[in-house]
């Protein structure tokens, strides 16, 4: 004999959003206010108040990210101690706050500081399950001592031989170019995919002074070029187009490597923080099993990062594309390697974007008579 029984169970399928931490950005630098805090910043905050009156390479800086971040611009200061050590400072911030972008304004000036900073990187990653972007000022021209020839010295011996694919170099030739680029970076009118070399975002708001060296000269488009030629993230001009721009946000990637600009990164970035998710909802899970169905299901369920990021939009005739491109049936393998283990392959395949543009012009005279 038996008696009636209901059992009503709410199921939690895995079906809401990821969280987001793309386009937050974390300063890190000198400051005479609020040293050892962490402070939440916008557009609306009262900098004077929360970094000081006095102006500051800390201060300059937010200040830069502030004017080129555009609307609903958001962003993590933590003010250190003239002797602090900056990493620490991080250490302490993630245990809040969680960036996508963290903004060193404390100077590298050796190559070993950047490749610590890698390091640091690394650290969080594989301690905090956190996937950060360092983005670490190097020191602008000394213009009573140096020439642009020793300065170019200087600076490519800073990343010479270092390899560091999370970590970026951005000389302070106007004393703010760190924080406009971090700036540009998180300005929500583009995409994580985009590069800030992109001129239709418009030209840089509030970029410093145009330095010169001891003898007087200025900053030229060849010394620039050189910069980014030796991995340096600077800005840049067109001759005869108004504005200035930016190039490449270089990354300290080995030669061939697939992450040597942000955007690359930053894609690869996301998708790794939701399919991780995604997987740790799958563990002892039986519903992941070798069977052919669970296969087909699952790859269905680790793509969904992808799906999500390939939303393009169709507005005015125009496709705006998504942050990649859409997944295959190729874009997910699982293979089992053992009873209790389970690979997941995943491949994000970003857009074409042109950054050398080459037009061809001819004239056609075949309607022409003698």
């Amino acid at each position: 004999m038996a008696q009636g029984e209901v059992n009503v169970n709410n199921l939690n399928l895995g079906q809401g959003n990821f969280p987001g931490v793309e386009r937050k950005a974390l300063f890190i630098g000198v400051g005479e206010t609020n040293v050892g805090a962490v402070l939440a910043i916008n557009s609306q905050s009262d900098l004077k108040v929360l970094l000081g009156a006095a102006d500051s390479v800390l201060k300059t800086n937010v200040i830069a990210a502030r004017d080129n971040g555009g609307d609903n611009w958001e962003a993590f200061v933590a003010p250190i101690a003239a002797n602090g050590d900056w990493k620490a400072a991080l250490d302490l911030a993630l245990d809040t706050v969680k960036p996508e972008l963290v903004a060193v304004c404390v100077p590298a000036i050796a190559a070993a500081e950047l490749t610590a900073a890698h390091t640091k990187a690394e650290l969080v990653r594989t301690q905090r399950a956190d996937r950060v972007i360092v983005l670490i000022a190097t020191p602008g021209i000394d213009a009573d001592t140096q020439t642009w020839a020793q300065y170019l010295a200087a600076q490519t011996a800073i990343q010479n031989g270092v390899s560091a694919y999370r970590v970026a170099a951005v000389p302070q030739l106007h004393g703010n170019d760190l924080g406009v680029l971090v700036g540009r970076l998180c300005n929500r009118a583009v995409s994580i995919a985009d590069t800030p070399m992109r001129v239709a975002t418009g030209p840089l708001l509030g970029l410093g002074d145009t330095p010169i060296d001891k003898d007087g000269q200025q900053l030229s488009s060849a010394t620039l070029k050189a910069l980014d030629a030796a991995r340096l993230s600077v800005c840049q001009t067109y001759s005869g187009y108004p504005g200035t721009y930016w190039g490449d946000c270089n990354l300290l990637d080995e030669p061939g490597g697939d992450f040597q600009v942000i955007e690359h990164l930053r894609v690869i970035d996301k998708a790794a923080r939701a399919v991780r998710v995604l997987a740790i909802k799958r563990v002892g899970d039986r519903r992941l099993n070798n069977s052919s169905i669970s296969l087909a299901s699952n790859k269905t369920y680790f793509m969904r990062p992808l799906r999500e990021m390939s939303r393009s939009t169709v507005f005015g005739g125009e496709q705006f594309p998504g942050e990649i491109q859409s997944p295959a049936d190729d874009s997910i393998t699982i293979v089992w390697p053992s009873f209790n283990e389970v690979e997941v392959y995943i491949k994000v395949q970003p857009y074409n974007c042109p950054k050398k543009i080459t037009v061809n012009l001819s004239l056609d005279l075949s309607s022409v008579t003698a």
